[in-house]
């Protein structure tokens, strides 16, 4: 293995769902292949719809369940990658601005064209767009079947 970079290797979206492991997947083979680092982003915030009257619950059980998906998802995918060093980072805030931010310096950001939220039939995602156009730096997005 050589000197990676992880401030200049591949950033990907990770929510749990199915495009965002098959994306996981494409930075992992890409990061094998330039032998580069991943680092993989969790993103998660308070919903709207909570309101007032909840806001003593969400904050620290919602950052331990994204930390939980972030886990497994990469636990489950990356074995198959195990010469790939992974950086997992969960982060509170939108995930297009998480994601953004988390890609200033890398090579590439890898998204999945749909998450777990959005409209049914949809051909890329609201995050998956806001990426697209507000990237400095090239832009995947991996559909699946």
């Amino acid at each position: 293995m050589s000197n990676r970079k992880q401030e200049h290797g591949v950033v990907v979206g990770v929510d749990g769902s199915a495009s965002s492991r098959k994306a996981l997947e494409w930075a992992l083979e890409y990061a094998a292949a330039l032998d580069l680092t991943v680092t993989a982003v969790q993103a998660w915030q308070i919903p709207l719809a909570y309101g007032t009257g909840a806001m003593v619950l969400p904050g620290q059980e919602l950052a331990e369940a994204a930390r939980s998906v972030l886990d497994k998802t990469v636990d489950e995918v990356a074995a198959a990658w195990p010469q790939v060093h992974v950086e997992r980072r969960i982060e509170e805030g939108h995930p297009a601005k998480v994601l953004l931010k988390a890609a200033e310096e890398a090579k590439m950001l890898v998204v999945g064209s749909r998450g777990h939220g959005g409209f049914v039939g949809a051909l890329i995602g609201s995050v998956s767009q806001h990426c697209v156009t507000h990237a400095h730096c090239p832009v995947l997005v991996v559909r699946t079947r």
